[in-house]
């Protein structure tokens, strides 16, 4: 006993069915096909030295100072992008006392070769009289993404 759909060969017209079928798959899945391998050829053919890029950090008052520092950092081509991420609140220690502030995050994403300029900007734009500039370098990603990030902010 056999179960599952028949011989092809049983078919009426067998051998034609047979080849108009592969035919049918081949157009369909062409388009599928070549995208995967096109994604698959382009992630596994890029390369990214670790630490080329990094994330940059910085904490503002308000939502207003953030977005002046962030175009300015974006126009200045310190940095591909600037994420905003409102509503963190910070408790630390300053002058001796326990603070606690609402403040929003600037999330950057840059070369770590700018990351010196990208201080130096904040620093003189920021309003706090010691404004947070910490940095983490990007080991692993996306290499499309990192190749962005490169191709937008010039060495």
């Amino acid at each position: 006993m056999r179960i599952g759909l028949p011989r092809v060969e049983a078919l009426p017209g067998g051998s034609t069915l047979a080849w108009l079928l592969t035919l049918l798959l081949s157009v369909f899945m062409f388009q599928l096909l070549r995208t995967v391998g096109l994604r698959a050829f382009s992630m596994a053919s890029e390369t990214y030295t670790s630490g080329t890029h990094s994330a940059a950090f910085v904490t503002c008052p308000n939502d207003t100072v953030a977005k002046d520092l962030a175009r300015g950092i974006v126009q200045q081509k310190l940095a591909a992008c600037v994420n905003i991420v409102p509503a963190i609140t910070s408790i630390y220690e300053w002058q001796g006392e326990i603070q606690e502030d609402s403040e929003v995050l600037l999330m950057i994403k840059t070369r770590s070769s700018k990351v010196p300029a990208l201080t130096n900007y904040v620093r003189k734009n920021h309003p706090y009289e010691v404004a947070e500039v910490i940095s983490l370098p990007v080991d692993q990603g996306n290499p499309p993404y990192l190749k962005w990030i490169g191709d937008t902010v010039p060495e």
